[in-house]
């Protein structure tokens, strides 16, 4: 893997990496702590038909996947502030929707087909410098927000109800924060394809969860968790020639088996 990093895409694979480790720590968990896995899903679904439809007008994928993030994705803030009982309806419409426009755009756009797998499966391999600036920027973006409104994030993470009374203005951060997964799910698209972006959201957050006790270090802890996740997956892919989106999930599907195997033995009475 060090000998690799002679090559430049090699480089820029492993700083999205770190920079994706980076926001999904961050967002994934408050995801994950806010139940918010079903939207995020939704929200990469939206987006993919952003870019079959930016790939048909001919203009950038990127700019249609973060339109279409963006308008699908306040709508379901909305939907689940004003109409939470149907929330799971409506969120399932928009991600049926959303894999629909793209398919049919890609069959409208003749010559497209591996510009769209890459966004289905992820190309961390070839990855651009303008994709590495843009997941720069949020992740410099999260980690000032974070920090000044900590206390904000913790009660409207943990109990929504709580952070009314204490005057958290809810409504406003639930659509900030949704703004910001949408941004996340399109750049981390990049990294693993919409098909596996979910599943690198929720996992490092998940298995942090069962170690953590607070929502600072669950961040940390999803951090090293997702950047060891991913710098291992792209060593993977890179020896035995793997999709390198695959690879990075299944060694995080891995690593999630090995903390639930720890934690039942943990667990478990001695002479049980």
């Amino acid at each position: 893997m060090l000998e690799a990093l002679q090559y430049e895409f090699m480089r820029n694979a492993l700083a999205a990496a770190v920079l994706a480790s980076v926001i999904c720590g961050i967002m994934g968990t408050i995801v994950v702590s806010k139940k918010l896995v079903s939207m995020a899903g939704g929200v990469a679904h939206a987006a993919y038909g952003g870019i079959g439809m930016a790939l048909y007008l001919g203009f950038s994928p990127q700019l249609g996947a973060i339109g279409f993030a963006l308008a699908s994705s306040l709508f379901m803030a909305w939907t689940t502030l004003r109409m939470a009982s149907r929330a799971d309806t409506v969120i399932s419409i928009i991600w049926a929707v959303g894999m629909a426009t793209g398919v049919i755009f890609s069959d409208l756009t003749p010559g497209y087909g591996a510009d769209l797998m890459s966004y289905l499966f992820g190309s961390i391999l070839m990855v651009a410098k303008e994709d590495i600036l843009y997941m720069a920027i949020l992740s410099l973006a999260l980690c000032a927000f974070v920090p000044l409104f900590y206390g904000h994030l913790l009660a409207y993470s943990y109990d929504e109800d709580y952070a009314r009374t204490r005057g958290v203005p809810v409504d406003v951060l639930h659509f900030t924060v949704i703004v910001l997964v949408s941004f996340s799910v399109v750049l981390t698209i990049r990294i693993v394809g919409l098909i596996l972006v979910i599943a690198l959201l929720s996992i490092p957050p998940y298995i942090a969860e069962k170690f953590c006790r607070s929502l600072a270090g669950m961040m940390a802890t999803s951090f090293l968790l997702s950047m060891f996740f991913s710098v291992s997956g792209l060593a993977a892919a890179y020896t035995f020639d793997l999709t390198s989106g695959a690879a990075i999930i299944i060694i995080a599907a891995i690593g999630y088996l090995a903390a639930e195997v720890y934690l039942k033995f943990r667990k478990k009475p001695k002479g049980a």
